[in-house]
């Protein structure tokens, strides 16, 4: 194998609370950090435990999110090139919703070095917590809201159903709030033909101070979200 590694962690969802100590030791004996994190705070905080620590490049310009996942991996990838034990940490789970990630491992190892990721508490993880969903009762399904819709998902609508994303429903580049209503529309015709319109819907949001939830009770107030 060659000098100079690749750790993957993430913060998990809660602000400090959420990091293992698995991760937190990756980032303290690591010769450089990496991070992509929701909030300044976090990354003020990695600086205590890491020094080296410094903010992954995260340009909005880009009309792809996949550019930009691109440009962090070159990041990540031109410090273990160096030779260093490098620790990339972001925010969640580091391996749920992070193609840099998965593409940085990937890519370290065809090189010839060491690369691996550490588990961390995903927003899923909140969510069972927060509103007492368990898994294993009645089992789960779990899409990204594009993808559920463009590859018309089979499922099964007496388990229960996650969609993530909803907010940016086709939409490959980067949020824009005015984009949102017309996904969220198309969503809730789809989902009305197999749950009726009266069905109970839950808007989850796991929050970095406190979940944010919403209860609609019909598929026009969720639309209008």
């Amino acid at each position: 194998m060659k000098t100079g590694s690749l750790t993957v962690v993430g913060t998990g969802i809660q602000l400090v609370g959420h990091l293992t100590l698995a991760a937190k030791a990756s980032i303290e004996q690591a010769d450089k950090v990496l991070f992509a994190v929701a909030d300044p705070i976090t990354g003020k905080w990695l600086h205590t435990l890491n020094a080296t620590a410094q903010a992954l490049p995260y340009n909005t310009d880009n009309q792809r999110r996949r550019e930009t996942y691109r440009e962090m991996v070159d990041r990540i990838l031109a410090e273990v090139r160096q030779g260093l034990n490098v620790c990339a940490v972001f925010y969640g789970h580091p391996g749920v919703f992070a193609d840099p990630t998965h593409a940085a491992i990937k890519q370290a190892r065809r090189e010839g070095f060491r690369a691996q990721m550490l588990p961390g508490i995903s927003a899923e993880d909140c969510l069972f917590a927060d509103l007492g969903l368990d898994p294993g009762r009645n089992g789960c399904q779990s899409f990204e809201a594009t993808d559920f819709l463009i590859r018309q998902r089979k499922f099964d609508p007496t388990s229960a159903l996650i969609l993530w994303q909803i907010a940016t429903i086709g939409n490959l580049g980067f949020y824009r709030e005015e984009s949102q209503l017309r996904g969220l529309t198309v969503l809730a015709e789809v989902l009305e033909t197999y749950y009726g319109s009266e069905h109970e819907i839950i808007v989850y949001e796991a929050a970095v101070y406190y979940p944010v939830i919403f209860l609609c009770l019909n598929w026009q107030e969720f639309a209008l979200l």
